[in-house]
């Protein structure tokens, strides 16, 4: 299972790359195809790694480097699943997509979603310890709010305008939320406001080689395995809102 935006930090993948000719070349071969250097985005101190047009490939390659070590000592998984962005990961261990293909791909998806609503206008925050037929009902009365994923029983995320998700946020905790977290990304990923992101991103999936999966994968937007590889782009492409 790979992670999403919002788990990036300095140093993520660091010991793979200066550790194993694998994670080298990972990492050296994301910053061939891409024009900057992703250890350097990756391992030293910037503000860019928490930018949606680099966070993602930079999460999207450190995964896929440390899977490869991890494969060549024999550890492969019986079926893939990622968050968010960590699906292209999922897909990569699943032999659905080329490495380069992903990285490539979510590179562009970022800075899709990145350019679709600017820094600073979006929001995401976690909602902690209320049943989601209530958050539905919440959420359901406040404009410019949607849920953006139902991580588990009692961890629920929404989305959307800044404004509207602290509104949201203060109705939930009068209505029982134990808390609500506001999560590290900087955009309102997963909501309505990324809608035409993702139908330009289906675009660039046009141009995206899809395999038949070695193992299942499961969807983010399903949440069901996929075996057939004619599901994988409109998936893809509707998992952005």
């Amino acid at each position: 299972i790979f992670p999403g935006q919002g788990s990036q930090y300095i140093g993520m993948g660091k010991d793979f790359y200066e550790e194993t000719e694998t994670g080298r070349r990972v990492f050296d071969g994301a910053s061939q195809l891409l024009g900057f250097s992703m250890p350097e985005l990756c391992f030293q101190e910037n503000e860019k790694l928490n930018n949606t047009e680099y966070t993602q490939a930079a999460m999207v390659t450190a995964s896929i480097a440390m899977m490869k070590v991890l494969e060549e000592k024999g550890v492969r998984p019986d079926m893939a699943a990622g968050l968010s962005l960590g699906e292209y990961a999922a897909l990569v261990a699943a032999g659905v997509m080329d490495e380069r293909d992903a990285i490539a791909t979510v590179r562009q998806r970022g800075i899709l979603m990145e350019r679709a609503v600017p820094a600073g206008i979006g929001a995401m925050a976690a909602v902690l310890a209320l049943h989601a037929d209530k958050i539905e009902e919440v959420v359901a009365d406040i404009p410019e709010v949607w849920i953006a994923n139902y991580n588990c029983p009692g961890q629920i995320v929404i989305s959307g305008k800044k404004e509207a998700v602290e509104t949201a946020c203060e109705k939930l905790k009068e209505a029982g939320a134990k808390r609500t977290l506001f999560l590290n990304v900087s955009g309102p990923f997963h909501s309505g406001m990324l809608k035409e992101a993702g139908e330009k991103l289906g675009k660039v999936l046009e141009t995206v080689e899809i395999h038949s999966p070695k193992i299942p994968y499961v969807a983010n937007v399903t949440a069901e395995q996929v075996t057939d590889p004619s599901q994988v782009k409109p998936l893809l492409e509707r998992q952005v809102y």
